[in-house]
């Protein structure tokens, strides 16, 4: 699904350049939920904007379900992102004065979908989380566990290939994290391709492969005894 080849990027600071990502090999099967850690600085959020289209490699190539994803313009780079990826953040990314269910159809209607289409599919997708009794509510009269569900049905509403999860149990606490990750386990079991972000090894001992990355390399890419998330809510 995902294939990395030799990836490096760096960035000017002044008159000098920061190298952040060294020579990266990375490859993701169709399935897989792969969790990438690494300290502040490793290279890691740079790792999933290139992944996700937000910006772009300086050499190397990367190739996501057989298509070359190189020199996009930011039109070509946006139908790209709305088709293959989904993205669940940390903040959540919520729009505040939109109600759960609008936020959910979102990504339906920059694909075009008509109205009638787009609310069913994402009551379909609040049903997915459990939210579907929230429909009509604002963010601001949902917890934080819950607002991460929207954001995860949202994400899931334009049934994307790869869904890209940044920190995504950052802002919530331990028993709504897990609560979060069961719900990730769930939709992987279904198929789903997922990356997981995370500092929290508890988060990353939920995935099914752990990639540590430091100082802009990869120094490890194992397989884990995936822990249930269930099993601790």
């Amino acid at each position: 699904m995902i294939q990395i080849k030799d990836l490096h990027k760096s960035y000017r600071m002044g008159s000098n350049s920061l190298h952040v990502l060294k020579g990266i090999d990375f490859n993701v099967k169709e399935g897989e939920l792969v969790s990438i850690m690494g300290s502040s600085g490793s290279g890691k959020s740079t790792l999933l904007n290139i992944l996700g289209m937000l910006d772009e490699a300086d050499q190397g190539s990367y190739t996501l379900d057989n298509v070359p994803i190189k020199n996009l313009n930011e039109k070509v780079a946006a139908q790209y992102r709305n088709k293959f990826l989904g993205f669940i953040f940390q903040s959540f990314n919520l729009i505040n004065y939109k109600s759960a269910l609008d936020n959910v159809s979102m990504p339906l209607y920059y694909q075009g979908i008509k109205r009638k289409e787009r609310t069913d599919k994402a009551m379909h997708y609040l049903e997915k989380v459990g939210l579907a009794d929230w429909a009509t509510h604002l963010p601001s009269e949902l917890s934080g566990g819950q607002k991460q569900r929207v954001a995860i049905a949202r994400a899931l509403a334009s049934d994307p290939k790869v869904l890209l999860a940044d920190e995504p149990t950052g802002a919530l606490d331990t028993k709504t994290s897990y609560e979060v990750m069961d719900l990730i386990q769930g939709i992987n079991e279904e198929g789903k391709t997922i990356l997981v972000v995370t500092h929290e090894p508890d988060i990353a001992e939920m995935t099914k492969r752990i990639v540590n990355l430091k100082d802009g390399r990869i120094i490890d890419d194992r397989p884990v005894n995936q822990i249930l998330a269930k099993a601790h809510v």
